[in-house]
């Protein structure tokens, strides 16, 4: 191994059916230092880490630890656990029925003879230390997202590891709990640990990394320090290709100039729900692309729930096309002609045991009936169609949705929506974990969609991002719209005056 590494893998390799994931690639983590794995989706960056960890065994070439003499043996996650390798992955796996303290210990207690006691005075310790507010008997599942990643990687920086992974950790976490994870990694690796750090966010890599290696398409780009690498650069290695300048990509399409004038395609007046929401009014245009901002916990995800009727509606009253409609649940909303991409495709969108096809279909089959099932001749016409329309990266219209990289399956998500040709299409976070390229054909691909008549409520926690798509935004705080900016107003410095002013801004 080179001098100060804790980690090399040399000439990994892994295929699966049809798609070769990793070829010969080449990573190093040195002793105190926080290290970007960087790529596209589908580049390989997560196939990379569950070889490390054992979740996937590799089909070529060695993994070195620090510490364990010739090449490391790791054949599954406890192998991994045991060689000092912690991770946290984008997607929450803890377990949301136990409580914040089992979470923490799970796998690491001996079942009837814990010592309850001490498991939560150590988890107390562990979440003050770290700042996070949660109790050590409480469930999980009754905490927030954002809390959840927390203690995720709490659990993961007990266990006194010499790599920690973090797999998106700040995803979902607000300005604040960024800046307190941060200070944590910065801790961990002046006590020599290393850091490997997958992230989209490029001001973050920016901010608190040593090193970055690029991957593409399965294979490895190269590594780089830090300071010899700048942004424009990054971006463009990941790409293959010379990058757009994303400020121009609402100048690409009329899609970001619609008029606000003339009927509403949906309005809602006086809408609230059961997850908290009060009640609130908002109405959208033919062709027009709006959305809702606020940070972290504001109700703009739980504003769109309750249009579409995922939440149960607890008062107001909803038009489509000036006709009174009732939307009690999402298959109503559906029959009118509204489409909704959740923020949570693992929970609320993929099925992950079926096929690309069979998730494309869902919910025009839905719609018209599961008694009433589609031709295959009929159901591969319209998966191979989208598949080729958004560029979905599959081996087959066959292969299982949860074998994608996240960006494909959220174009698969996407596809089912376009399938139902909806007038009204809701994308919560579609963006979230994924490339920068894909995240601009996303943008352009809504603003296309706008251009052509469609209507289109896109929400992200990058407010930069919501102005390039945006012709309208409802700012939310503490689950109550507090502002509406269009025109000029439709400023980011506007927008965080009015997040923090609420009603008197």
């Amino acid at each position: 191994m080179q001098e100060g590494a804790v980690l090399e893998m040399r000439g990994i390799c892994k295929y699966f059916p049809g798609v070769r994931a990793l070829q010969d690639v080449d990573f190093t983590l040195r002793e105190g230092e926080i290290h970007a794995l960087m790529g596209e989706n589908g580049a390989g960056k997560s196939t990379l880490i569950k070889v490390l960890t054992g979740v996937y065994p590799k089909d070529g070439g060695e993994v070195h630890i620090s510490g364990i003499d010739g090449a490391a043996v790791i054949r599954s996650p406890q192998d991994a656990q045991n060689a000092g390798i912690s991770t946290v992955y984008q997607e929450i796996t803890l377990c949301p029925n136990l409580t914040v303290a089992e979470n923490m210990y799970i796998g690491r207690t001996k079942g009837a003879m814990t010592n309850w006691k001490a498991m939560n005075g150590g988890a107390g310790k562990i979440l003050q230390s770290l700042g996070i507010p949660a109790s050590p008997n409480q469930q999980l599942g009754s905490c927030s997202i954002a809390v959840q990643q927390m203690v995720a990687i709490a659990r993961a920086v007990d266990m006194e590891c010499k790599v920690l992974i973090l797999d998106e950790p700040t995803s979902s976490l607000d300005e604040q709990e960024v800046v307190k994870l941060f200070g944590l990694m910065r801790d961990l690796k002046a006590k020599g640990v290393g850091i490997i750090f997958v992230t989209h966010f490029l001001e973050q890599v920016y901010e608190v990394c040593d090193r970055i290696t690029v991957l593409r398409d399965g294979q490895l780009v190269g590594e780089y320090v830090i300071e010899d690498l700048p942004r424009v650069q990054l971006v463009s290695k990941m790409l293959g290709k010379e990058l757009d300048d994303m400020a121009d990509i609402k100048g690409e399409s009329d899609g970001g100039a619609v008029s606000l004038e003339g009927s509403p395609v949906l309005e809602a007046e006086g809408l609230c729900s059961s997850a908290g929401i009060k009640p609130f009014d908002f109405s959208i245009r033919k062709g027009e692309v709006n959305g809702f901002t606020g940070l972290l916990g504001s109700g703009r995800s739980e504003c769109v729930r309750a249009i579409f009727g995922a939440d149960h509606v607890t008062g107001g009253s909803v038009k489509m096309d000036g006709q009174s409609v009732r939307i009690k649940k999402p298959l109503d909303a559906m029959k009118c002609g509204i489409g909704y991409l959740p923020e949570d495709r693992k929970g609320d969108g993929i099925v992950g045991d079926l096929s690309v096809r069979e998730n494309i279909i869902l919910a025009l089959q839905v719609m018209k009936g599961f008694f009433r099932p589609f031709s295959r001749a009929q159901a591969e016409a319209f998966a191979d169609e989208y598949i080729k329309l958004l560029e979905i990266k599959t081996a087959s219209a066959d292969t299982p949705i949860k074998s994608l990289s996240g960006g494909n399956q959220q174009k698969c998500i996407l596809a089912r929506w376009l399938l139902t040709d909806p007038k009204y299409l809701i994308l919560d976070e579609p963006t979230r974990g994924i490339d920068i390229g894909t995240k601009i054909e996303i943008q352009k691909l809504v603003l296309k969609l706008a251009a052509e008549g469609k209507s289109v409520t896109f929400i992200s926690s990058e407010i930069d991002e919501m102005l390039r798509t945006c012709s309208r935004l409802i700012v939310m705080r503490d689950r109550k719209a507090v502002g509406e900016l269009n025109g000029d107003d439709l400023t980011q410095t506007k927008i965080m005056a009015t997040i923090a002013g609420g009603d008197e801004a």
